[in-house]
């Protein structure tokens, strides 16, 4: 089982964006039963509230579920049982790093990252700006592309 984390600040708005659509192009590609995903925020602010209301509305909109998400603290533990552990911006990718130290054989690494061509290295943080849309748009590519990359990777195929 392939196991990714998905990492923001507070893991209310773009981290369980993510995990949702991630989830769903998991599912998409008959890969459930490989994939595994969770997400969590490198503060603790919002430990057990369910996303954001911005990050619901925007999901319901694309019709994708994120029943079951409720926000948790990352820790040193999630460092050792994940494969990837994908930050939204350049602070949780130092918080990440820093946290990691040089233990960790987890793939690091901004989600941004795996998008080729893109036009931002960071998924800027709705809860200050508001642009839900937005950040679908750019967590939705960042999904897609880092999928691909762990297909690829992994030489993964539907169904085995």
């Amino acid at each position: 089982m392939i196991k990714v984390l998905f990492v923001c600040l507070g893991n209310i708005c773009r981290s369980p964006m993510a995990e949702a659509i991630f989830r769903h192009l998991v599912k998409e590609r008959g890969l459930d039963g490989r994939i595994a995903v969770d997400s969590a925020g490198t503060g603790s602010w919002h430990v057990g509230e369910p996303p954001h209301e911005g990050t619901r509305r925007i999901l319901n909109e694309n019709a994708i579920d994120y029943s079951g998400i409720r926000a948790r603290q990352v820790g040193r533990r999630d460092l050792e049982e994940f494969d990837y552990i994908i930050a939204m911006d350049a602070a949780n990718l130092h918080d990440l790093r820093r946290l990691a130290g040089s233990n960790s054989p987890a793939v690091i690494a901004r989600l941004l990252d795996f998008v080729p061509e893109r036009e931002k290295d960071d998924v800027p943080d709705p809860y200050y700006t508001g642009n839900f849309a937005e950040v679908y748009r750019l967590v939705r590519s960042g999904c897609e592309h880092l999928l691909e990359a762990i297909i690829r990777d992994h030489q993964l195929v539907a169904g085995e």
